[in-house]
């Protein structure tokens, strides 16, 4: 970084923290935005040949983009993470150029390549089921398989992240009909709690050994907080005792939760409510999900298929 110059690098410091403070990002966000952002202006200096301040970037032209993402094919990346590299770029310079009075029209105009959008991978219904009823079965210890078949059926049965299930603390417990959850961008949402989940959580509570008035409400086995990593590997024991793809994962269960409510009927704006969503469009890839499940019943099923004609 020491080709840009300070001003443009106390911009982007300054970009960080507004995407902080009005958009709510996480760390691992605006982490991942600030290498983007540096990255690009990195190739820039090194593709202008001097030091890239303001007046650099307000000459850039298409040919200059086309070349950054030349550069970043050369690197082996993907069409996916090109795009997001871009979309980054595109904001850092959306908001600059709001600031310092100019078009950044090269870099707002630079098309993204093109690439197949990866659709969500859920779980079959009996599938979700035996894995969870596999879970009790992975450790020794009975308080940690009841602790484990909590936390994934919490997953399962709210649509709840990783993440905003090992958030909750005993001050949620016991679980109440709705939960309050915040969750990416500082979003908060009201989610249901179904009483399967309420009573997992309260059977895992009633044998957990460090259960208390206050601290987490999953535990690891020293009593602290319980690590993501933890239910991973708990989770991939089981996959593999049952024979199933390594895509059942925990963010897996909320995939199901969110395919196996739509496939019975499950309004998508509520759908996009639970999950905590921004946007429409992040749901409805839910139902190119149930769209492939249904022709692949047809396929298998009617007699007029392809696969059931002679």
């Amino acid at each position: 970084m020491s080709s840009v110059s300070p001003a443009l690098r106390d911009a982007v410091q300054t970009w960080l923290n507004t995407r902080r403070a009005l958009k709510g990002a996480s760390d691992n966000t605006l982490i991942a935005y600030a290498n983007d952002v540096h990255g690009f202006l990195g190739f820039v200096a090194q593709h202008t040949g001097g030091e890239t301040g303001l007046i650099a970037l307000t000459s850039l032209t298409i040919t200059d983009m086309r070349a950054w993402m030349a550069s970043l094919r050369r690197e082996e990346l993907t069409s996916r993470s090109i795009a997001r590299k871009l979309s980054s770029v595109k904001s850092f310079f959306r908001w600059l150029g709001e600031r310092e009075g100019f078009e950044a029209t090269a870099v707002l105009n630079a098309r993204a390549p093109k690439f197949q959008a990866k659709l969500p991978r859920p779980l079959p219904v009996e599938a979700t089921r035996d894995l969870i009823s596999a879970l009790q079965l992975q450790s020794s210890e009975p308080w940690v398989g009841a602790r484990d078949v909590a936390v994934v059926t919490l997953l399962y049965g709210c649509g709840l992240r990783i993440s905003e299930a090992l958030s909750l603390t005993m001050a949620d417990a016991p679980l109440p009909q709705v939960l309050r959850i915040t969750g990416k961008g500082g979003k908060e949402r009201v989610v249901p709690v179904i009483d399967a989940a309420r009573t997992a959580v309260d059977q895992y509570l009633k044998a957990c050994p460090f259960a208390s008035n206050e601290g987490p409400l999953f535990r690891g086995v020293r009593g602290g907080a319980l690590s993501p990593r933890l239910i991973q590997k708990v989770m991939q024991a089981a996959r593999l005792q049952l024979g199933l793809p390594a895509s059942a994962t925990p963010h897996a269960m909320r995939h199901s939760f969110a395919t196996h409510l739509l496939a019975a009927g499950g309004d998508l704006r509520a759908i996009q409510e639970l999950l905590g969503h921004a946007s429409l469009s992040t749901t409805q890839a839910y139902t190119a999900v149930d769209a492939r499940h249904l022709l692949d019943v047809y396929e298998k099923s009617h007699p007029k298929s392809a696969s059931n004609s002679t």
